[in-house]
């Protein structure tokens, strides 16, 4: 009797241990903050072999539908970013104190974005919301499949790299097989297609060589108008060292293929 009652005893502790510690995992978990990179899952899957298939419309229709939700997914995060940014300069203009997660939000996004935080509050609030918006969804699908030759580049297949991006510390991606003597750049590395995504959209909004492309994106909503995939590849004349023939050609695609682009 009095084993089985030691039993009872240690089997409650241990019950009532276990509800403790289940309860304090539950209320450490960290909520999810607004300047999470979203990442899922799927993101992480192996690059579907689009080289099997053999009918141009069944490839095309595959390679869109896998690259698109990402696309809208980084594109509604951007979104989520410029809107938080918005309530930091009304808050401004009200000359209302930020919290201690708005000042440290703000500077973290000043240093993903290159803003120097030398500049007034609100010199560095619009000048983050220049940097920080939507690119069509067009214009990466067609950027992508170009950059990838369709998703076959070994860079996609191995890398979750379709837009060709540049990385500079050895073993950071891959070596190009053409790349120039005394060269030292590699083709970038991924560990998911979000990771990948996200980062050659934030180049595209914060790097000195697509200036243009976000004064023709502000311009255009300034005047709301449409910000479309066409307009926006003007911007693009520095991604490719073909210059004017590259944005011709994403132009084109773009024209080419808009009963894909659309879902």
């Amino acid at each position: 009797m009095h084993k089985r009652e030691t039993l009872k005893i240690v089997l409650i502790t241990i019950a009532v241990l276990a509800v403790i510690v289940i309860n304090a995992l539950i209320l450490t978990k960290r909520e999810p903050d607004i300047l999470d990179i979203p990442e899922t899952p799927e993101a992480t899957k192996p690059v579907p072999d689009f080289s099997a298939y053999t009918d141009v419309k069944e490839k095309k229709t595959a390679f869109f539908d896998y690259l698109r939700p990402e696309v809208e997914k980084q594109n509604a995060y951007l979104l989520t970013l410029r809107h938080y940014i918005q309530t930091l300069y009304r808050k401004a203009l009200n000359e209302e104190p930020l919290t201690d997660d708005d000042i440290s939000r703000l500077e973290w996004l000043q240093t993903e974005y290159r803003v120097k935080a030398e500049q007034p509050l609100t010199s560095r609030l619009l000048a983050l919301l220049h940097k920080i918006d939507i690119l069509p969804a067009e214009l990466v699908l067609v950027q992508a499949a170009n950059e990838s030759a369709w998703g076959t580049s070994r860079f996609a297949k191995k890398g979750y790299n379709f837009f060709g991006i540049w990385c500079f510390v050895k073993g950071c991606g891959f070596v190009p097989g053409k790349r120039n003597a005394g060269a030292t750049h590699e083709v970038a590395k991924f560990s998911s297609l979000s990771r990948a995504t996200y980062t050659y959209m934030r180049n595209l909004n914060r790097h000195d060589a697509y200036t243009d492309l976000r004064e023709i994106r502000e311009r255009l909503r300034a005047n709301q108008i449409p910000i479309t995939g066409v307009a926006l590849a003007e911007g693009l004349m520095n991604y490719s060292e073909r210059g004017a023939a590259y944005v011709d050609e994403l132009q084109t695609m773009i024209r080419f293929n808009q009963e894909f682009l659309t879902e």
